[in-house]
């Protein structure tokens, strides 16, 4: 029986960037997306590294690379809404 080790996202994101090359590294960020987008590898809040590495880096080397730039360079996801919106400058 294959017991896999319990991990919270940040302890995750420290083991894999550990044990990956710099073009595999990840952020909270992408972490976030994977999550979002493969919902039905998550039955807890559980974030096994035996259990979810090897499909993390299988998602992950199928982004494009502006997305994965984004989430690595800018901690935030291009299709992420602005939550703040500056007015312009008017004359008075």
């Amino acid at each position: 029986m294959v017991q896999w080790k319990m991990t919270n996202k940040e302890q995750f994101l420290i083991e894999h960037n550990k044990l990956s090359p710099l073009s595999l590294q990840a952020t909270l960020v992408l972490l976030t997306r994977f999550r979002e987008d493969k919902m039905s590898l998550f039955k807890n809040d559980d974030w096994s590294i035996d259990k979810l590495r090897r499909p993390f880096i299988l998602w992950l080397t199928s982004l494009p690379q502006e997305t994965k730039e984004d989430g690595a360079k800018h901690g935030k996801n291009k299709s992420a809404k602005k939550l703040f919106h500056p007015y312009p400058v008017t004359k008075s």
